[in-house]
């Protein structure tokens, strides 16, 4: 395992757990002198016991080798892994992005070689602590996908199935690395991360400007999305959040939606568009190499209405927490949205429900709701938090600008937006299925214990 990021600590514990008593050893490649050394020993792999290395040894030395650094470093030093790699080694991944940096430079893997990847639905931190608590309750875990992009010796979806078996994966589904890249990088900038952060910072700003108290506008602007509509749709689909809303504030949860949609769906698609033409991967390679030089990358939760967040977690009854209505119908208005061009672009449903639904409400979430969102955007990968940061402004401003405004009866919406498709969506049944599928404890993060909460 090659890099020490954002899923490598977790996957390399995880591995090391499930094959411990095996013939296998999991065995960490770092640069000599790199500060994670001193964290991988701290979990116990050690030069000592030949679980620890430096870099280019352990690729040259190993059957299978998993590429888990940061997508700047795969950029730059692919090549140079590939040449150090044993005949007949498996390169394994984690995220298509090399993929798709490889087909922007017209490069292409080295012959003789399995390529596979197994993606996990959420951030490093999750896949260790839902698989931690899989040692207590059957069927915790975070589900994940796999794509075997060259099967060089017949034995490329064994190899990838048994490595989502050991990090603890309960549902394992198929894709194609092309398929992933897309998704995923679009998924993170949008309703995962930067789609949740750009909506709640302009509602806060609305509902202050409205007359609303400062921390009751944070409750119903942020802890609202994570806390109650994020459960209501974990356990019981998206329609469900506008079924268990009083009648009489149904309403306002339609005016939102049908005011939301289309702006949300026009930075949505823009967004794909990016990822798809591989503008966004090189933009994420040039930002590395800004920080590089001494830019590095800014906070996002030193503004006041984060600062007000963390008092208000100080002191909030989660019982207590309302569905706001309005941002209700924000924030399902975004992720219908997201669904709508998944599935126009031809995604499986169970990536749909993964990249839109499960991840947001499952794994990411919760980390927002925990601590803000920093909190929740810098535990991803250095691509997710830059996408974030890009793409949450572009989301505020848009619904600022077009959604509230014609949702306090301005100008009708540009795109107009079908409510009654959205009750009658095809994907509320997918979702139901794959939501058969979801692990069977609730991931607690806090303290630093690990709660099982189950359904």
């Amino acid at each position: 395992m090659i890099g020490w990021g954002s899923q490598g600590p977790a996957q390399a514990q995880n591995l090391r757990d499930t094959l411990a008593g095996s013939d296998i050893t999991v065995k960490i490649g770092l640069r000599e002198g790199s500060r994670s050394m001193e964290d991988a020993r701290s979990v116990g792999f050690t030069e000592e016991n030949g679980t620890l290395g430096e870099q280019m040894d352990v690729v040259a030395d190993s059957d299978m080798v998993l590429l888990l650094v940061s997508d700047q470093a795969a950029a730059d030093h692919h090549e140079e892994y590939f040449a150090h790699l044993k005949p007949g080694a498996t390169i394994g991944l984690s995220h298509g992005f090399l993929r798709c940096h490889l087909d922007t430079i017209g490069g292409s893997w080295p012959e003789g070689h399995n390529v596979i990847a197994v993606c996990p639905k959420g951030m490093g931190p999750s896949v260790r602590r839902l698989y931690e608590q899989g040692l207590q309750v059957e069927g915790a875990g975070i589900n994940a996908s796999f794509a075997v992009e060259v099967d060089a010796d017949g034995k490329a979806t064994d190899q990838a199935l048994g490595w989502a078996v050991g990090l603890g994966s309960p549902y394992i589904f198929k894709t194609t690395m092309s398929m992933e890249y897309r998704s995923d990088i679009f998924g993170e900038r949008m309703i995962l991360l930067g789609g949740l952060h750009g909506i709640a910072e302009s509602l806060w700003r609305r509902y202050v400007a409205q007359g609303m108290d400062k921390e009751t506008a944070y409750t119903m602007a942020a802890d609202t999305i994570t806390g109650p509509i994020s459960k209501q749709i974990s356990h019981h689909g998206i329609r469900s959040v506008y079924e268990v809303i009083p009648d009489e504030d149904k309403p306002e949860f339609e005016r939102a939606y049908k005011a939301s949609y289309g702006p949300c769906l026009d930075i949505i698609t823009e967004c794909y568009e990016e990822v798809y033409s591989g503008n966004e991967v090189r933009g994420v390679i040039d930002a590395g190499r800004r920080h590089n030089k001494g830019l590095p990358m800014g906070v996002i939760d030193q503004t006041e209405m984060w600062q007000i967040g963390a008092k208000v977690r100080e002191n909030r009854v989660e019982e207590d927490i309302p569905i706001h209505p309005f941002t209700a119908g924000v924030y399902v208005a975004c992720m219908m949205a997201q669904i709508d061009l998944l599935i126009e672009r031809g995604h499986c449903m169970s990536e749909v429900a993964n990249e839109s639904v499960i991840e947001a409400t499952d794994s990411l979430s919760p980390y927002m709701h925990y601590k803000g969102v920093s909190f929740m955007v810098d535990n991803c990968s250095t691509t997710a938090r830059l996408g974030s940061r890009k793409w949450a402004p572009r989301i505020d401003y848009n619904l600022t600008q077009q959604a509230y405004v014609t949702a306090d009866g301005g100008p009708d919406p540009i795109y107009p937006a079908d409510f009654e498709g959205f009750l009658n969506h095809p994907f509320h049944d997918a979702l139901a299925v794959v939501g058969e599928m979801r692990p069977s404890v609730d991931i607690s993060v806090e303290g630093t214990q690990v709660a099982v909460s189950l359904r």
